[in-house]
């Protein structure tokens, strides 16, 4: 993994994930360019901020080459299908998805974006959608039937393209539901199993109760442009444990009433998505679990 310092380009970098992932660069002492909807009330050290709309492709393109990235992480994104019509979402997300990408291969950026979970279907299907086996890896079949995990599941379509056409490294990094230290949602998911009716898909049941601490989803996005990716590789983003504190198999067995995908290689509270590609190809390793950061107090960024 190289340690020199480059230029950065974030999109989204105002939003949740944006403003951990902006300052994660700006600490490590790259020169960092934000960009988002809007410039902040509050500026940061060495961060540029840029006001841009990304599904233009013009606007995405000049601002791209006059800020000339040694990477591009791009996070700009609707983030689910449930507030907004459906071909918002999934206009919004690919169209900008295709101009940050296609202008990150032009001036030859190395590239990382944010991907979902959610590409494969599970978290906004009508019914309890289960995985073909455990626990589920990259090449798992992509079935969304929702916008976002559609968009989602385009966007790396795009990737790959990108990456034949321009020749730069893609990482499409596919996180879980982001938590925030001190600030954990998920906490309001947690079921009591002996209360679950098989078959229904109970709070938590769509991602299988699977979550990232954001501190570790920045230093997922920070390894994988700093570390040398051949052409585009997806990778999970996901805390090593589930967040309700039961095993992880007796979990699928209360939701399905005991008919456990096949093969299920699960250890104890073990999360249902694999990291294992993640460690092995960008050293990357979750260091939070929301055993300790439920109630952590942590300064997050100050910009904003």
């Amino acid at each position: 993994m190289s340690d020199q310092s480059d230029v950065v380009a974030v999109t989204g970098g105002l939003g949740g994930v944006g403003r951990w992932v902006v300052d994660r660069f700006a600490r490590d002492g790259d020169e960092v360019v934000c960009i988002d909807r809007h410039t902040p009330t509050e500026a940061a050290g060495n961060v540029r901020f840029f006001a841009a709309d990304l599904t233009d492709a013009g606007e995405t393109f000049d601002l791209l080459a006059d800020v000339d990235p040694d990477a591009v992480v791009h996070i700009a994104a609707i983030p689910d299908p449930t507030e907004h019509a459906g071909v918002r979402v999934f206009e919004n997300n690919t169209l900008s998805t295709y101009n940050v990408l296609t202008a990150a291969g032009r001036v030859g950026a190395r590239v990382s974006w944010a991907s979902s979970e959610s590409a494969y279907g599970f978290p906004f299907s009508g019914e309890l959608l289960l995985p073909e086996y455990l626990p589920i890896d990259e090449s798992h079949p992509m079935r969304p039937e929702d916008p976002y995990g559609t968009s989602k599941e385009a966007g790396e379509a795009v990737a790959k393209a990108v990456t034949r056409k321009y020749g730069v490294q893609v990482a499409s990094i596919r996180p879980s539901w982001v938590q925030y230290p001190g600030e954990y949602l998920a906490a309001t998911n947690r079921v009591d199993i002996d209360d679950v009716e098989p078959g229904t898909k109970v709070p938590g049941a769509g991602n299988f109760w699977s979550y990232v601490d954001v501190r570790d989803l920045a230093d997922l996005f920070v390894r994988s442009v700093r570390t040398t990716v051949d052409g585009h590789e997806a990778y999970h983003g996901h805390a090593a444990d589930n967040y309700v504190g039961v095993e992880t198999e007796r979990l699928f067995e209360a939701v399905t009433g005991g008919d456990l995908p096949t093969p299920c290689d699960l250890s104890g509270e073990e999360s249902a998505f694999s990291i294992e590609k993640a460690a092995a190809e960008l050293g990357w390793t979750p260091e939070h679990s929301w055993r300790e950061a439920e109630d952590e107090s942590v300064e997050g960024p100050s910009f904003g």
